[in-house]
């Protein structure tokens, strides 16, 4: 199986058996585990982002651990240490829970600068220096942090240059109604139901060959240039302090290869970078002063850029050619 799209399906139809929605966050972290990507997820209190998190680890069938992050959390906690071992004589390296597949940092928020800071290493370079000795972090490896927005004391908030670091920004949003009636129904029925009853629906075979699939995804000449003219439209708005990055920039573009591909497509259309503008760049703008004092928020400039940019092919008498190829090898659709 090495098909993005039934990939994911896998992952989704595992998931589903424990917690019913969310089905774009799940899209979301499957199109940062097949881009190496992180994920940082926001929301109220009890919309199961650890939850999530959780059952997307088994579902993909990597390595998880959860990291609760407290303000007296030191650096070394994160990364680990070495420790004396007094039967032997000489100091011996602790690991510590970074040396996952899946680091989930619960509430990341509420740990110091120093000790996020532990994780810009890890995220950035996939290795992790202790005292001195340079260790690389097994593959796969990504770290998905939860933050609470609603309740600020006693926290700190993520500094741009680790903020720069996550892929992908996406809010839980509380279920509809009708969610919400079948998860009770769902819960009255198997109340001990929790993500360890759910099966391993991937290999790592499965997920290094996808990851091969997206990387050819094509995308054309047209749509390069309107994800960077979003990308750029971050950079002058009146009301943003600090736009969009190169980084931001490479980030959009794995990320709709990943969407093309999910989706089952070799080629990248104007919706898969539109859909993920928003996840890409909401954490990553800086507003000015003014546009906070006016309550502007980076989802309603986005929304705004979004709607000010023209994507290919919507003028007047053009039309957009995603599967036109430069390069004839690229031809071929995506394995089933």
């Amino acid at each position: 199986m090495t098909s993005p799209a039934a990939i994911h399906d896998q992952i989704i139809n595992e998931v589903d058996t424990v917690l019913l929605g969310n089905e774009d966050i799940i899209e979301g972290l499957s199109i940062s585990l097949l881009t190496q990507g992180h994920v940082l997820l926001e929301g109220v209190p009890g919309v199961a982002k650890t939850t999530i998190a959780n059952l997307f680890a088994r579902a993909a069938g990597i390595e998880s651990t959860r990291i609760q992050l407290t303000p007296d959390l030191l650096p070394a906690d994160i990364t680990g240490t070495h420790i004396y071992r007094e039967s032997t004589g000489e100091f011996e390296l602790q690991k510590g829970p970074v040396f996952s597949n899946l680091v989930i940092a619960d509430e990341i928020n509420r740990a110091t600068p120093k000790t996020q800071s532990a994780l810009l290493e890890a995220m950035e370079e996939r290795n992790v220096t202790i005292e001195g000795d340079t260790l690389p972090l097994p593959t796969p490896f990504m770290v998905v942090a939860t933050q609470n927005p609603i309740e600020m004391e006693g926290t700190y908030q993520l500094p741009e240059a680790q903020r720069d670091r996550f892929q992908l920004k996406l809010t839980v949003e509380l279920p509809d109604e009708e969610t919400e009636l079948a998860l009770i129904d769902r819960f009255d029925s198997q109340p001990n139901l929790n993500p360890s009853q759910i099966s391993q629906a991937i290999t790592l075979e499965d997920l290094t060959a996808a990851r091969s699939v997206v990387d050819q995804v094509h995308i054309a000449e047209e749509a390069r240039h309107y994800l960077r003219d979003l990308i750029a439209a971050t950079r002058t708005h009146s009301d943003v302090k600090h736009g969009g990055s190169p980084r931001a920039t490479i980030a959009l573009l794995k990320a709709s290869k990943a969407r093309a591909a999910i989706h089952g497509r070799n080629y990248v259309i104007p919706d898969d970078i539109k859909q993920l503008a928003m996840p890409v760049l909401r954490h990553r703008i800086v507003l000015s002063s003014e546009s906070e004092l006016a309550d502007q928020t980076p989802d309603s400039i986005i929304e705004e850029i979004l709607n000010s940019v023209t994507p290919p092919g919507s003028d007047s008498g053009t039309e957009f050619k995603a599967e036109d190829r430069t390069d004839t090898e690229i031809q071929n659709q995506l394995p089933h």
